[in-house]
C-alpha cells in the first residue's frame, strides 16, 4: 500500500467536500475544484476526514492500484489545501531591460526580444506585478488550482529560461542558479 495514499486528508472548517460518481468536488472559501477518480480506488468522506482504499475487486493491475492510491490522494490533499489557504507563487525577471505590465489578468512582457509578449491568463489566477527602482520586476500569482497555477509558472518561465552563465531569466524568488565560468576561465 502507498505510505502517502494511507494517510488521512482532514477537512478544515468552512470546506465541504461530496462526491458523485466517481468526481470528488471541494468547495470551499477560495473557490471550487472537482477531481475524477479511478474507479480501482475508493473514497470515504466522513467525521471530517477523508480516507482513500483500493478496491481489491476491481480487475487493475495491483501496482497500478498502488499508484493511483498515493496520486488521488495527493491530488485531493492539494484540492482541500487549495480552496481553504490557496496557493501563491513569485517570479523575479533578472536582467537588464526585462520589465513586466498587467492590465487585469493580461501580463505584458518587454524580455529582450523585439517585440513585447502578452499572455492572458485565466479568471481563477489573480495577478499582480511590481516594478520597483533598483530592483528586479516582480510578478505574484495566486490561486486555490495549484496544478494550473504550475503550469501557468513554467509557461511564463519558458520565455526566459533562467542561464547559467549570466544568471538572467524569469526565476522563481529565491531561487538560485548553479553559475558556470564561461570559456575564458577554462583557457588557462
Amino acid at each position: 500500500m502507498s505510505r502517502i495514499g494511507k494517510l488521512p486528508i482532514s477537512i478544515p472548517a468552512g470546506v465541504t467536500v461530496t462526491q458523485n460518481a466517481g468526481v470528488v468536488t471541494v468547495k470551499g472559501p477560495k473557490g471550487e475544484l472537482s477531481q475524477k477518480v479511478d474507479s480501482s480506488i475508493i473514497v470515504n468522506i466522513a467525521d471530517g476526514n477523508i480516507v482513500f482504499e483500493i478496491d481489491e475487486n476491481n480487475p487493475v493491475n495491483y501496482k497500478q492500484k498502488q499508484a493511483f492510491h498515493g496520486l488521488y490522494r495527493a491530488l485531493v490533499n492539494n484540492m482541500v489545501v487549495g480552496v481553504s489557504e490557496g496557493y501563491k507563487k513569485v517570479l523575479e525577471l533578472v536582467g537588464v531591460g526585462y520589465r513586466v505590465s498587467n492590465q487585469g489578468n493580461l501580463i505584458e512582457f518587454s524580455l529582450g526580444y523585439t517585440h513585447p509578449i502578452f499572455i492572458q491568463l485565466p479568471s481563477e489566477v489573480k495577478v499582480e506585478t511590481k516594478s520597483e527602482r533598483n530592483q528586479n520586476p516582480i510578478i505574484i500569482l495566486e490561486s486555490c488550482d495549484k496544478a494550473l497555477l504550475g503550469l501557468i509558472c513554467a509557461k511564463i518561465r519558458s520565455f526566459r529560461m533562467p542561464e547559467p552563465y549570466k544568471g538572467k531569466g524569469i526565476l522563481f524568488q529565491g531561487e538560485v542558479i548553479r553559475r558556470k565560468s564561461g570559456k575564458s576561465a577554462s583557457a588557462k
